[in-house]
């Protein structure tokens, strides 16, 4: 079975300090979803091309279906009405190559 991947590239934060609340109920929703946080936040970063070297965050599941049910947990819902206004985020579900 592929395993899945979020993909998290943030091209524009406003207020850094905002995404407390929003980490502070996605990481035990993700670690309850299975996920396992690869690369986050301050990790080095060269772009290429089209590419931004702002915070990106990987996670790995061990499906792409739970990495789907993962996000689509009431858990990770909360998570995410507790985003800030004012920042950017371009997010992806991934299935992975066997």
């Amino acid at each position: 079975m592929a395993k899945g991947y979020w993909v998290s590239v943030y091209p524009a934060i406003s207020d850094p300090e905002g995404l407390t609340a929003y980490n502070k109920l996605a990481r035990p929703a993700v670690q309850a979803g299975g996920g396992r946080v690869l690369s986050r936040g301050g990790c080095r970063v060269v772009a290429h091309e089209a590419g931004i070297t702002q915070r990106v965050v990987l996670v790995e599941f061990d499906s792409f279906e739970q990495a789907v049910g993962a996000y689509e947990s009431e858990a990770y819902q909360k998570a995410l009405a507790a985003l800030p206004d004012g920042f950017e985020r371009d997010f992806r579900i991934v299935e992975g190559i066997d």
